[in-house]
């Protein structure tokens, strides 16, 4: 009795079997997601380091000697023209008052030449002094406007020096470092303080001389910071080599949505040869397997399309392919892990390819 419910149990388990296997000659659609195999400009590149520094980098010095009476605190922000150092200017003071005086002196002698040059002129008409005595006259009054305008000039060569006690930033920015204290005394040239500009920035790289060639002003380059990817711009490139490293200076501009401060550690792929026209698809898009790379393609009656194909240049998300796929073809990039050739499809959407 046994045997027999036995075997009733066993059909009616393979009953279904039986009835997909008679209803149905192939599995249900796949769910998938697809994008576009796009035509683009791709060039080999090579990743490089970089950092982001600052376009108005200095250490501002002192232009007269003298003891430093104050200086800006590091972090301070300050405009251009703001003060960032100054220097006792009590032994200036006392030369600035010498020189007014020397200069009311000299005023005074070149007025007293002027009206003694003019009496000697009228008596000159009337014949009543001689020529030397005119001469000796204008000679008097050249000499005493010539000492005027030299004490004129010493007197404005101390107020300069007076307004330079006060160390002005040259260009708005942070103090980042302070390079001498209150008290200490200075000399001409002496450093002070480092004033860094921190909106003005850009990114340098150095560059190997075989990548020159690939590289023009307004090339947009990839630059990268752990996973965030942007593009910046060649802003410049300085063709002379570093006598030691061999490597070209390379500056870039970054968007100003980059939000990477000054001394930011980076990476920034540089192309190693022309780029050129080939056929690219999302990384997502590749099926790997031990008998070699392909994508699924959605074919005319919406069936997958197993295509084999080679790898080549990479770009972001992007990757070239060669093998039997054309721009605009519809490759599967999400989905495909368990497809097989020929199976019937359901696009639940397609991805936006990204903009080379």
């Amino acid at each position: 009795m046994w045997r027999v419910v036995l075997r009733g149990l066993l059909a009616i388990a393979a009953a279904p079997g039986v009835a997909y296997a008679q209803g149905q000659q192939e599995p249900p659609p796949a769910l998938v997601k697809t994008a576009s195999a796009r035509s683009v400009e791709m060039a080999p590149t090579v990743w490089v380091p970089g950092v982001v520094v600052s376009r108005d980098d200095a250490k501002i010095g002192a232009e007269v000697a003298g003891r430093l009476q104050m200086v800006a605190e590091v972090g301070i922000r300050l405009s251009a023209g703001d003060i960032l150092a100054r220097i006792d200017d009590r032994e200036l003071k006392l030369e600035q008052q010498q020189a007014k005086a020397v200069l009311v002196r000299e005023r005074a002698r070149l007025a007293y030449a002027k009206q003694d040059l003019k009496r000697v002129s009228e008596l000159a008409d009337k014949e009543l002094i001689t020529e030397n005595r005119l001469d000796e006259a204008r000679a008097a009054h050249d000499a005493a406007s010539a000492e005027q305008g030299a004490a004129q000039a010493r007197l404005e060569l101390i107020n300069d020096r007076l307004a330079r006690t006060a160390v002005r930033a040259p260009f708005a920015g942070v103090v980042s470092e302070r390079l001498r204290r209150a008290g200490e005394r200075v000399d001409e040239g002496d450093e002070i303080v480092r004033l860094v500009n921190t909106t003005s920035l850009e990114v340098q790289i150095r560059v190997a001389p075989n990548t020159l060639p690939h590289l023009t002003l307004d090339s947009p380059l990839r630059v990268k910071v752990d996973s965030v990817i942007l593009t910046g711009k060649v802003r410049s490139i300085v063709p002379v080599g570093d006598d030691l490293s061999r490597l070209y200076d390379v500056r870039l501009v970054l968007p100003e949505s980059s939000g990477w401060p000054a001394g930011t550690v980076l990476r920034v792929a540089v192309p190693t040869a022309t780029p050129r026209e080939v056929i690219a698809v999302p990384r997502d898009a590749l099926v790997l397997r031990r008998d070699g790379v392909s994508v699924f393609r959605v074919s005319a009656d919406n069936k997958a399309e197993k295509i084999s194909v080679e790898t080549g240049v990479a770009e972001g998300t992007m990757i070239e392919i060669t093998g039997d796929i054309r721009d605009g073809d519809q490759v599967i990039v999400r989905g495909g892990e368990r497809l097989r050739p020929g199976q019937s499809l359901k696009i639940m959407g397609t991805d936006r390819a990204p903009e080379s």
